[in-house]
Parts: structure tokens; C-alpha cells; sequence
């Protein structure tokens, strides 16, 4: 088992090594020069002259790899940041200065990294309640009129395109019957818990509603075909209540497939979710990442939210690989 876990911690480390190159490449040897948003912004005409300049000062008129190295570096121990004129100091870790504040993109990311969190947590809650509570009563009644009803209304949401259920949500529930009369995020370090819950409310039962379909179908097909094994019917033949039977054994068989479409939907949500947060007006890490794409984009915050999906992705696939063994005694890490 330890040897196991250190594998992946290191093929994990690796990888996210690899996917933080691959995005500085990909900004770094684009069509357009990085510096291009600088020269532009400026105020004064951008000349290939001065864009040269403006290169050369930043250190984009190194070799890639250097100029990655560079930016590793700064991210252990920070470094100076050269735009335009101006020259940053860039704590570690650094992941740059943005191009539009001309604040550290790391400070940035810590006010929008949390309403990202709260909102994957709370959505992911939600989905997860009533999307395996919903699979799971199905298939206990598998081929009743109540399993049929509950699969044709997980189509049904399912079948709603996800911007248009949060545009629904949002004039229905908050501008026409103020059900839910504020939406947003407001910080925790404002002293009022309950302003940040009812803000974020609306956003995560959305969310995890327009997700919960896809749990549904999937956990009532895993319980079908576990409640058909011998060990369930050996499980019956002994006395066993049913509500033993469905909770105890059948469903902690029947959790690890689920887990592994849980670990990737968790982390891609921790990556970003951009309808969620702009029709909603949280500002987290989607609606930052979608801002930096705009004319002029700000490359240095549109790596960071790159490169943080990546992360959250890998993290959320070793811990899923990691929690198996205790799920399932079936399966033996090794």
C-alpha cells in the first residue's frame, strides 16, 4: 500500500509538471507575442520596435524552457516581474503580476478560489444526495411504474441545456418571486456566515440539480448489476432485512464506479464553473479565467486558471484512487 501511494504521488507530480509546461508553451509560443497586450495597453503606439523591447525586458526573447524555468522558479521562491516599465516584486508563490491590476495574480487567486470551492462542494452535495438517492430508489424498484417515473424525470432535467436552467433559476426564483432575493458571493470576512449560505444557495442547488440526472442513471445501473450477484442473494438467503442488503452490501459494491466519475466531475468543477458563477454574479475562478480571454487578455491569469484546473483535476483523481481500498475491500492497492 505505501509503496502504492508513492507511486502516485509521483506519476501525480509528474504529470502535473508536465501539464504546467505544456501551458506556458502553448501562451508562450503562440500566434501572438505575450507581450503583445503590454505594448498595446501602453497607451502609446506598439511598434515592432518597441515590442521587442517590451519582450526583451519581460525575458520572452529567451528559449522556452529557460524562460519555464524562470517561471518555476518564481513560483518556489518568487522573482521580479518586468511590465512594460514597471518592475514587480512577486512573492512565492509567484505566478506572475496581472497585466490589467498590476496585482499579483496569487493574491487574486485566493479571493476567487474560495465561492469556486464553496460552490463545487455545495453542488456536488446536492447532486450527489439526491442523484444516488434517486438511483438507488430506483433500482430497488426496478420495473415499477415509480422506477420508470424517476428515470423519465432525470431525462427530462437532463435534457435542459444547463445555461438556460440557471438563466431560468435566476429570473424566476430571484428577480420575479424573490424567492431568492440576493445571489452572489459574500465573503466570510464580512462577520455574516448566513448573507455567504443564502448567496450561494440558489448557484449550488442549480448546479447540483442539472448534474444530479447523470448520477441517477449511472448509480441505478451499478445497483442493477450488483444486486443481481451471488453475494446479494446469498445476503438475502441468510435473513438479512432488505434495507441491510440495498445500504450495507449493495451500495458500497456498487460506490467505486460512482467515485470515479465523482473524483473527475469534483475536480473539473473546482477548475471553474462559468455559467454557475457568471449568470449568478460570483466572482470565482471561471468568471476570471472568461474575463482574462477578453481583449486584452491577460495571460498570466489566464495560465494560473489553466494550470490550477489541472491541478485540482490530478489531486481529485489520486485521492479517488486512494479511497478505493477502504470503499471496496475488493480492491487491493498495490
Amino acid at each position: 500500500m505505501f509503496g502504492y501511494v508513492v507511486r502516485r504521488l509521483m506519476s501525480s507530480v509528474l504529470v502535473i509538471l508536465l501539464a504546467s509546461f505544456a501551458v506556458f508553451a502553448i501562451f508562450y509560443l503562440g500566434p501572438s507575442s505575450p507581450a503583445q497586450p503590454v505594448c498595446e495597453g501602453s497607451g502609446r503606439a506598439c511598434t515592432p520596435e518597441r515590442l521587442a523591447n517590451i519582450e526583451k525586458s519581460m525575458g520572452l526573447d529567451k528559449p522556452v524552457l529557460e524562460a519555464y524555468g524562470t517561471y518555476m522558479k518564481g513560483v518556489v521562491v518568487g522573482r521580479d516581474v518586468v511590465i512594460g516599465a514597471a518592475e514587480y516584486d512577486c512573492g512565492a508563490p509567484c505566478f506572475g503580476v496581472s497585466y490589467g491590476t498590476r496585482a499579483q495574480v496569487t493574491d487574486e487567486l485566493k479571493e476567487r478560489i474560495v465561492p469556486t470551492i464553496l460552490i463545487a462542494i455545495g453542488g456536488s452535495l446536492v447532486f450527489l444526495t439526491v442523484g444516488v438517492g434517486i438511483g438507488i430508489a430506483a433500482a430497488a424498484r426496478r420495473g415499477t411504474i415509480g422506477d420508470r417515473v424517476m428515470v423519465s424525470g432525470s431525462l427530462l432535467v437532463s435534457s435542459v441545456p444547463y445555461y438556460l436552467l440557471c438563466l431560468l433559476a435566476w429570473l424566476y426564483l430571484t428577480l420575479k418571486t424573490d424567492i431568492f432575493p440576493t445571489t452572489g458571493y459574500f465573503p466570510l470576512s464580512d462577520g455574516d456566515p448566513f448573507k455567504t449560505f443564502t448567496g450561494l444557495l440558489l448557484p449550488c442547488l442549480v448546479l447540483g440539480v442539472a448534474s444530479s440526472p447523470v448520477y441517477a442513471r449511472y448509480s441505478r445501473g451499478q445497483m442493477v448489476d450488483t444486486l443481481g450477484d451471488d453475494f446479494i442473494r446469498t445476503a438475502k438467503a441468510k435473513g438479512l432485512r432488505g434495507r441491510t442488503v440495498l445500504f450495507k452490501h449493495a451500495l458500497r459494491a456498487a460506490i467505486v464506479p460512482i467515485v470515479t466519475i465523482f473524483g473527475l466531475d469534483f475536480g473539473t468543477l473546482l477548475a471553474g464553473t462559468i455559467f454557475t458563477e457568471k449568470i449568478f454574479d460570483v466572482q470565482g475562478i471561471g468568471v476570471w479565467g472568461l474575463d482574462a480571454i477578453r481583449p486584452p487578455q491577460d495571460l498570466p491569469i489566464l495560465t494560473v486558471t489553466v494550470l490550477i484546473g489541472a491541478v485540482f483535476i490530478v489531486v481529485s483523481n489520486l485521492i479517488v484512487d486512494l479511497v478505493y481500498g477502504v470503499l471496496d475491500p475488493r480492491v487491493r492497492l498495490g
